[in-house]
């Protein structure tokens, strides 16, 4: 198959798993991923509009605003209770605050999985943007304002709380990463909402300044604060959020330890230490991965990472991980047993394959 028909299935693959309420649901054939995601649809919603695909990605957002609405008066008491000084453990956390993944009419989700995130309120905002941006649907920003105005709120009273990470782990620990989404989606409403912009581009930089204090170590980017390892979600913090340069030292020698320590071929693992379905290579991260490479001027690179994504393709779509290269490859099976086979497909694996071509493209 030709790169151009995998990119046309992969938006066909995207818009037969969307919900008529906007969402789209993580991967529908895995039982514990029939379910959407703020963070997971926003870079999905992303992928699209960089296709021209903006109905589909307007009804996301509005998606995520009703959401947002439905639980504003939890979301409220959280604020209040932080600004009271809350200083709760992560189980009540996953309790009080936010949760990060809902059903598709937008209700929370009760289970084992780590609730309280923030990662992907940042990135609906920042996803919002970027919708606006490229479709010129700027009014639906005030459309949305009562939950954009919520959700920076929420994210000026939060973004100091210990949560858990992007991989729903770690809930006792604060994440460079969850961090940087926080500051993509405040620096982006700043730039739409003009009689907030002081407030947003103060709070942005104090997100940053923390950053660069606290959650660096040996010259990189450090997966938790207390926890210097690398983690390939670390590329966040240069795209697509922006909370530094591509070719920022910093960013170039963390890059540097995920080449090292997380790739395997053309294969990105999340992090070493990883044990899910036996730690396997992750298709999106390794897109992700070709992403900086385009942005840093390594085509050649990015093209074979790009057509090792497409090898990894099945007959259902693309993969959340491939077992090529298992870290932990006794723990496989037993994840097998306990939650059935790896999800197949993931849309956010395809939404990463999207921007990653179309990167490509654009440097042709």
């Amino acid at each position: 198959m030709t790169t151009r028909s995998l990119i046309d299935d992969s938006i066909d693959i995207i818009l037969r798993h969307q919900a008529r309420t906007g969402a789209y649901l993580a991967s529908p054939a895995f039982v514990h991923y029939r379910y959407a995601w703020l963070r997971d649809g926003a870079f999905v919603a992303y992928a699209l509009d960089r296709f021209g695909r903006h109905e589909s990605s307007r009804r996301f957002y509005t998606w995520c605003d009703a959401v947002v609405n439905k639980h504003a008066d939890k979301a409220k008491e959280a604020i209040a209770a932080v600004r009271a000084g809350w200083a709760g453990s992560a189980e009540e956390a996953n309790r009080r605050f936010l949760h990060a993944r809902f059903t598709v009419d937008g209700d929370e989700v009760e289970g084992e999985w780590g609730s309280f995130q923030l990662d992907g309120y940042g990135t609906w905002l920042w996803g919002l943007s970027e919708h606006v941006r490229r479709s010129g649907e700027r009014s639906l920003i005030e459309q949305f304002r009562t939950s954009v105005d919520l959700t920076l709120d929420y994210l000026g009273a939060c973004w100091q709380l210990t949560n858990f990470d992007c991989w729903e782990e770690h809930g006792d620990r604060i994440h460079p990463a969850t961090l940087a989404a926080v500051y993509g989606g405040v620096r982006a409403m700043a730039d739409y909402l003009p009689e907030r912009a002081e407030e947003l581009n103060s709070l942005a930089d104090a997100v940053r300044r923390f950053v660069l204090e606290r959650g660096t170590e040996d010259g990189a980017f450090v997966k938790s604060l207390g926890d210097p390892s690398a983690d390939a979600s670390l590329l966040w913090l240069s795209l697509p959020f922006g909370l530094v340069d591509a070719d920022d030292p910093l960013m170039v020698r963390t890059v540097t330890r995920i080449e090292r320590e997380l790739l395997a071929g053309f294969g990105v693992h999340r992090y070493r230490g990883d044990t899910y379905y036996g730690g396997g290579q992750w298709p999106l991260l390794s897109a992700w991965l070709g992403w900086y490479y385009v942005r840093n001027g390594r085509h050649d690179e990015a093209a074979a990472i790009c057509r090792w994504i497409e090898s990894t393709w099945t007959t259902d779509g693309l993969p959340e991980q491939v077992q090529e290269h298992l870290l932990a490859p006794d723990h496989y099976q037993l994840w097998v047993d306990r939650a059935g086979m790896p999800a197949v497909p993931l849309l956010w694996s395809h939404a990463m394959y999207l921007v990653l071509a179309d990167e490509l493209q654009a440097a042709r």
